[in-house]
């Protein structure tokens, strides 16, 4: 089975759900970096939970079935079309052989997940089927005229259409202090954690960065290189963080004033230009 892109829109990715423990050769986990909505999908089309799917920035995909398959898109809602007739999110899909699939530009959230039953199968890397923007591991970006392979399917499950998870509105995500929050001011961690910060159109899937007040050192030094993880806030040399997603280099020389909690780090995968995001810290639980 194949799918044939007719457009890839602004950006249209492969990932699974990635490559992790490899951060000792200088890789990261990268894969989706919306995993709840990767996870929604396949469970929509009765794939694997880690199976590859395409991610999609902005929407402006159409794809055309060269044979009949599932389909399904979760994650950023939007308008979703086959043949122009609309089509409904979170549900499987059936296309026949030459019905186009065509997504509008999402109305909630910022990155949608196309996948199909049987998943996409690209070659594997590293034991991943994931794009890498950073490594340059895995599947190049889809252009015009790709073939998209298609695994072994099996049949969908009948479930009710999943929630969409796109947010529109303020972003809170909790937040963990550290390591290096005593290389910024008493006033610098309060301003991280009462002032509104909005997410830059320079963000991509390496880092989130956001705009707001400027966060004042108190030390003045470099910072040897250390490892760094998805959902690091460096802050950078003017004074502005940076949030890791999940193409992120696995060390950094600038300091981490602190951490979004892993299961709240997929949310900033919907977050777009302009949006603005706070922080809540919460207490680290220790055994």
């Amino acid at each position: 089975m194949t799918l044939v892109v007719e457009s890839p829109g602004l950006l249209a990715l492969v990932e699974d759900s990635g490559r992790p423990g490899l951060g000792h050769v200088g890789v990261s986990a990268s894969g989706a970096f919306d995993r709840a909505a990767l996870r929604q999908l396949n469970l929509v089309l009765g794939n694997d939970p880690a199976a590859a799917a395409l991610e999609v920035l902005g929407g402006g995909l159409l794809l055309r079935a060269a044979s009949s398959v599932m389909i399904a898109v979760t994650g950023g809602a939007g308008p979703i079309t086959v043949d122009g007739d609309p089509a409904a999110y979170g549900r499987a899909i059936p296309l026949r052989a030459g019905q186009r699939l065509a997504l509008g530009t999402p109305t909630a959230g910022l990155r949608a997940y196309v996948g199909v039953a049987g998943g996409f199968a690209p070659r594997s890397e590293l034991g991943s089927r994931s794009t890498d923007t950073l490594a340059g591991l895995g599947p190049a970006p889809l252009h015009e005229g790709d073939r998209l392979e298609v695994g072994p399917a099996s049949r969908p499950p009948d479930l009710e259409d999943v929630p969409p998870i796109g947010r529109t509105g303020e972003l809170t995500l909790d937040v963990v202090l550290g390591p290096r929050d005593d290389w910024f001011t008493p006033a610098a961690v309060r301003l991280l954690l009462e002032s509104p910060w909005q997410v830059s159109p320079a963000s991509n899937r390496v880092g989130v960065r956001l705009t707001g007040p400027v966060l004042q050192r108190s030390r003045t030094g470099e910072l040897p290189s250390e490892p760094c993880i998805r959902g690091s806030i460096q802050v950078s040399a003017d004074g502005q963080p940076i949030i890791f997603g999940p193409d992120h280099p696995v060390t950094g020389g600038y300091p981490v004033i602190a951490v979004v909690l892993d299961r709240h780090t997929d949310r900033l995968a919907q977050a777009g230009p302009g949006q603005v995001v706070r922080f809540r810290r919460r207490a680290l639980n220790r055994p």
